[in-house]
């Protein structure tokens, strides 16, 4: 499963990260490779979340 991820760097220094595929998926990080592995995190969380929803 592939997803893309937006990043932009805030005004205060910080990265955020957005997972477009996933509505709601949207990070910070003190850099950029810590924002896309909290969204690849949350990404997983998330996909993992709506697999079990599915199986029950």
């Amino acid at each position: 499963m592939t997803f893309t991820v937006e990043y932009e760097q805030e005004e205060d220094g910080r990265w955020i990260a957005e997972v477009l595929e996933l509505p709601g998926v949207m990070v910070y990080g003190a850099t950029r490779q810590e924002a896309l592995a909290k969204a690849k995190a949350l990404a997983l969380r998330v996909v993992a979340e709506v697999r079990d929803e599915l199986q029950s």
